[in-house]
């Protein structure tokens, strides 16, 4: 398994609210793709213009490959190009030993 996070920077107000509202359309792609483990955003507490993406997926090959070579990428990323310039940072993670025996 690999994680993906993608970190967002979004300053005004109606822009996060449509932000908010795209990626709850893209996950449902997301909940359709087989290689899809699950995700989850966040928004910053203490700065509310910064996401956080997390998508778990079963590996790279199926997450480059599969995903995006995929029937669902096209309207994942559909929805959320309006907000590619908002990226500030990209990458894929495996998880290591160090892991909570609590789900939260």
């Amino acid at each position: 398994m690999i994680v993906e996070y993608i970190r967002y920077r979004i300053p005004d107000h109606e822009r996060r609210i449509a932000f908010e509202k795209a990626c709850g359309a893209a996950a449902e792609q997301l909940d359709l793709a087989p290689q899809c483990l699950g995700y989850e955003l966040t928004r910053g507490v203490e700065e509310p213009d910064r996401y956080t993406l997390r998508v778990g997926w079963a590996s790279v090959e199926d997450h480059e490959q599969g995903f995006r070579g995929g029937p669902y990428f096209r309207a994942y990323l559909a929805e959320l190009r309006p907000y590619l310039g908002d990226i500030e940072d990209v990458g894929q993670y495996e998880p290591t030993s160090v892991l909570s025996r609590r789900r939260f």
